[in-house]
């Protein structure tokens, strides 16, 4: 069942209805390939949350806070160049997972806003298709939303924009299915691990730190 929430993204609301559960923009992490370390750092993080019932503390730089900033104005720019009306929304949630659009459009469209700098905005322009780096994300939200297409714009100030629109790609979507369902349930069983016997567990702990020294 699908379930949408209207409060400001980044509220301490938000953080706590998504705590726990993957979220589209980390699916990437969870395709990864190698030696999974963002994967597994990712399980960590959800199994604490779970555990803890507080969110994550997430990370954020100046260019971060830059990009946030911008959002609105990129929103703006964007509904004036395609006459969409985006409708924001804080939080979509379907099942075990979930995501955070940067605007929904009508019934079956979505808009994701991603502030570039100029270098990485010329590259994506040259490029002239939706950034690959950006996929799982774009991707993640049509299969949690359960609608067809979203629009992403790359932004940046006195630079020309990039807007391009994904459709579904079933066979990705059921790539993401599968994997983020193994995911989840790794998840679960990590916790059920971790409430089980936390004296086993710290005696396992100790002697990983003897051995080490």
């Amino acid at each position: 069942m699908i379930e949408v929430f209207d409060f400001e993204q980044g509220s301490e609301a938000w953080k706590k209805a998504r705590c726990g559960i993957p979220t589209a923009s980390r699916f990437a992490d969870i395709l990864a390939k190698g030696e999974g370390k963002m994967r597994r750092k990712y399980l960590y993080e959800l199994a604490g949350e779970i555990m803890t019932g507080e969110p994550a503390d997430s990370f954020s730089n100046g260019h971060m806070d830059r990009g946030k900033e911008m959002e609105d104005e990129a929103r703006k720019f964007y509904a004036f160049v395609t006459g969409a009306k985006p409708t924001q929304v804080g939080f979509i949630r379907n099942g075990q997972k979930g995501c955070s659009p940067d605007s929904l459009i009508g019934d079956r469209g979505g808009l994701e806003i991603k502030t570039k700098l100029p270098h990485l905005l010329i590259e994506a322009i040259l490029r002239d298709d939706v950034p690959p780096e950006h996929k799982a994300q774009c991707q993640g939200f049509l299969w949690v939303s359960e609608r067809d297409w979203t629009d992403i714009c790359c932004y940046w100030p006195k630079m020309p924009p990039l807007i391009k629109r994904a459709g579904r790609d079933e066979a990705y979507i059921g790539r993401l299915e599968t994997e983020v369902a193994a995911f989840n349930e790794e998840l679960a069983a990590l916790v059920d691990r971790l409430r089980g016997d936390p004296d086993k567990l710290r005696r396992q702990l100790a002697d990983s730190v003897l051995l080490a020294g």
